[in-house]
């Protein structure tokens, strides 16, 4: 018998378990890398608050963006959330 087992990353179980709060939103604050990215910083609310630490930034990335790849390559990020139409990532500060 061959046993198999299924190994997800962490930022997916996180995943089942993170809304903000009705009736709020995230707070965008434009793009990220350049003011014409579609990823975009996220500021400090009740819900990104869990998000939030000094050594990186949140950063928000439209669910099914074709750059989310790229960015994830070029900036190291992290999956931490999916909310509002975008998936949160934490990319590091260097």
């Amino acid at each position: 018998m061959r046993l198999s087992f299924i190994i997800l990353p962490l930022g997916l179980s996180l995943l089942a378990c993170t809304e903000p709060p009705t009736g709020q939103s995230l707070p965008l604050m434009g793009g990220y890398r350049d003011p014409a990215d579609q990823c975009v910083r996220v500021g400090e609310n009740e819900f990104t608050n869990q998000f939030l630490d000094h050594t990186a930034d949140l950063v928000g990335c439209p669910v099914g963006y074709e750059g989310t790849g790229v960015f994830v390559t070029e900036t190291s990020a992290v999956l931490v959330a999916v909310a509002d139409g975008y998936e949160l990532y934490s990319v590091p500060r260097n």
